[in-house]
Formats: structure tokens, C-alpha cells, sequence
């Protein structure tokens, strides 16, 4: 009978009263930022939440610069990233994902006089965000353009504000928000999307696919429920699935 019940607590790992640490980045609007009064918000907090809610989980959210934040998971400083991280085989390599719980696309944006286009990028000077998609498909597709990469997102439009890029690379979401902006005002999209194929999901520890299906499951009650549309409409018009 004790071998029975056993068996059965491995085969169905019990998560009662647990409770998740959870990552974010909190300079990446309108996914995660830090607000007015200091608390962490944006559409990467708020799914956050709802995962948490759905799975009966007390969790606790933390903020990690961009560049520490897989670091710290392999460390076990928190148990999940949740930060509009994308799919990679490179990432794939040292963690694992939950199924995504949005897509994403890249495409450059630059001053509404400027004639920069995708195809003359090799003699622009172009920023992206470092150990991002958007770095390394410059890198992988335009080696001989002058990239320069930024700690975050909002450092590389303040250069492009200042002048000293050309264009900037960046997820089409990230950058719907900030051309809606005053600072954005005077920026559009240039040329269509480079790259449409990109999956954001849920980091854990590498092998824990407990908790990463875990996480699935809980992706697809919120969005049968409706949980998941409401946050979207939250923050853009359009359905970012």
C-alpha cells in the first residue's frame, strides 16, 4: 500500500501552499516597468498574476537586469523568469520553457525623415538591446552595419532621440508602445518585419518540466477562460497571441 501511495505522489507531484519566485526585468514597457511609486507593472506582471491565481500559487515577484537574469535562474535565486523572454535554442541550452504565452515580431524603427531602410542597413549604425533576438539576428544578418548594444531597451531610444543611431532593432510590440509616445512621436516602422517567427514563454530550470508544464496549463486556462484577452486589451488593440 506505502509503495502504491508513493508511486502515485511521483507520478503527480503535489504544489499545494508553494510558493514561486518570479523574475521580470522592470525597464522593458509596456511588458515590465517600473512605475510612478516604484512598484513593478506591464503585461508580463499581470499574466504573471493570473498564472499564479490559476495554478493556487503564492508567488513573489523579483526584478533582475536583463543581462543576470538567466544567470540567476541557474542559480536559484527564483524559480521562473517571466519577461517577454524568447524561444532559442541558445536558451533552450541551459533552461526550459512552458509553450508561449504571446508572439513577437522585429522590425527597425527610425526618424520619420530618415531614408534608412532594412535593405541599406550595412551603412547605417543600428542599436538593439544586448542578448536579445534583436542583437544577434544584426549580428547573424547585417555583420557589417555598426551595432551597438544597450543594457535596455529605453537606452537604446534615448540614443536614437540623441542621433547617434540610425535605426534601432526592436520586438514590434515593444516599440508600438514607445512611436505612441511623446518621445516616440517623431519615429515610425521602416520596411516590413525581418523576423516573425518569435515565441515568448516562461523560463524554469533546465529539466524542471514539472513546473514548466505547470506553467502550459496554466497559459491555456487563462486563455480559455478569458483571463488571458482582458489583460491583452489592457494593453493594445489587437491580439498579441
Amino acid at each position: 500500500m506505502f509503495g502504491l501511495l508513493l508511486g502515485s505522489l511521483l507520478a503527480f507531484p503535489v504544489f499545494a501552499q508553494d510558493t514561486l519566485r518570479i523574475a521580470t526585468e522592470g525597464a522593458y514597457p509596456p511588458f515590465n516597468f517600473i512605475d510612478a511609486s516604484g512598484e513593478v507593472k506591464g503585461f508580463d506582471v499581470d499574466i504573471a498574476d493570473a498564472l499564479c491565481a490559476e495554478m493556487g500559487a503564492d508567488c513573489e515577484l523579483v526584478t533582475q537586469s536583463w543581462d543576470g537574469i538567466i544567470p540567476g535562474l541557474i542559480a536559484g535565486r527564483y524559480d521562473a523568469i517571466i519577461a517577454s523572454m524568447s524561444i532559442t535554442p541558445e536558451r533552450q541550452e541551459a533552461v526550459s520553457f512552458s509553450e508561449p504565452y504571446y508572439s513577437n515580431k522585429l522590425q527597425f524603427i527610425a526618424p520619420d525623415e530618415s531614408e534608412f531602410m532594412p535593405a541599406d542597413a550595412a551603412d547605417a549604425v543600428i542599436g538593439a538591446q544586448r542578448a536579445t533576438i534583436a542583437a544577434q539576428w544584426l549580428q547573424d544578418n547585417i555583420p557589417e552595419a555598426e551595432i551597438r548594444v544597450y543594457d535596455t531597451q529605453e537606452n537604446a531610444y534615448l540614443d536614437l532621440e540623441s542621433g547617434r543611431l540610425d535605426a534601432v532593432l526592436a520586438d514590434v510590440y515593444v516599440s508600438y508602445e514607445w512611436l505612441d509616445s511623446d518621445e516616440g512621436a517623431a519615429y515610425e516602422f521602416k520596411g516590413d518585419p525581418v523576423y516573425d517567427d518569435d515565441k515568448i514563454a516562461v523560463a524554469v530550470g533546465k529539466g524542471n518540466e514539472a513546473l514548466a508544464e505547470r506553467f502550459s496549463e496554466a497559459i491555456e486556462a487563462i486563455r480559455a477562460d478569458g483571463t488571458y484577452q482582458a489583460i491583452n486589451a489592457d494593453y493594445f488593440p489587437f491580439d498579441i497571441y
